[in-house]
């Protein structure tokens, strides 16, 4: 798989996470712009989820099994959509907690892919 990558996705919901962060610990809720970070943190996710599953049809292995790194993908597709989802219903500073949390769990689920693939 490809560790630029993973990089990318762990950095920016790490970025993610500290933004929404600081928007919490300033006692606001999701914004619009959050909203956009979330979208970009997604649309890197969906890539590498493209990019997992065109190189497991080539015939790339992941060393501890495909079903277990296409689960990990796509729970990492949409760990951030569903903190999004969330914080939306709750229009508060811990909306912005909930975001800022579902990005931790992206960036640590990137760790685990990683290690998924490389064993």
């Amino acid at each position: 798989m490809l560790v630029a990558l993973t990089v990318a996705v762990s950095v920016t919901a790490l970025a993610l996470a500290a933004w929404c962060g600081f928007a919490a610990y300033r006692d606001q809720p999701t914004k619009d712009w959050h909203f956009i970070g979330m979208a970009v943190v997604s649309v890197l996710a969906l890539a590498q989820l493209v990019v997992g599953i065109v190189q497991l049809a080539r015939g790339e292995q992941a060393d501890e099994g495909s079903v277990i790194f296409v689960s990990y993908l796509l729970g990492a597709l949409f760990a951030v959509p569903a903190a999004g989802f969330l914080s939306l219903s709750e229009r508060t500073r811990w909306g912005s907690v909930t975001v800022a949390a579902g990005a931790v769990v992206l960036a640590v689920l990137e760790v685990r892919l990683h290690d998924i693939w490389e064993g």
